[in-house]
């Protein structure tokens, strides 16, 4: 399976992480430093999945989630907040319409599976907002 991988994340080494291991698995993948810089080139880039930390500077990885859910555009594609989430910001991703959680620290399998279930989900159709997959924790 491919597709395109929008990632966005203010700590430098968690991108790159979390690029190499998509890649390896055949995924192209494109980075943003935070919310602000994923609005800009997300029409251009036009992923098949995104993935949003919670805690980034100039727009967070919530308010991201919501401007992507308010856009006709992007609407549809499939959100995973990648974070050390609170019950909060868990409920509040759910409530905006993110599709999945994954907790970091993060096993690269998960994270692969995570990305690889979101893309089949875009592809038969996203979740209702609100039916938020739990979050996966660290297995080790």
């Amino acid at each position: 399976m491919s597709g395109r991988v929008l990632v966005v994340d203010d700590n430098k080494v968690i991108r790159q992480l979390i690029r190499v291991n998509l890649e390896l698995e055949g995924f192209e993948v494109v980075t943003a430093a935070d919310g602000a810089e994923c609005l800009e080139i997300v029409h251009q880039v036009r992923p098949d999945v995104i993935t949003l930390d919670v805690v980034m500077p100039r727009l967070d990885g919530l308010h991201t989630a919501s401007r992507l859910r308010a856009d006709a555009r992007m609407c549809h594609v499939p959100v995973a907040i990648i974070s050390a989430c609170t019950q909060y910001e868990m409920d509040s991703g759910k409530a905006l319409g993110v599709d999945a959680f994954l907790a970091k620290p993060f096993e690269p399998v998960d994270l692969v599976e995570l990305v690889r279930r979101l893309m089949r989900q875009g592809a038969a159709g996203a979740a209702a907002p609100g039916d938020a997959e739990p979050v996966v924790g660290p297995t080790g």
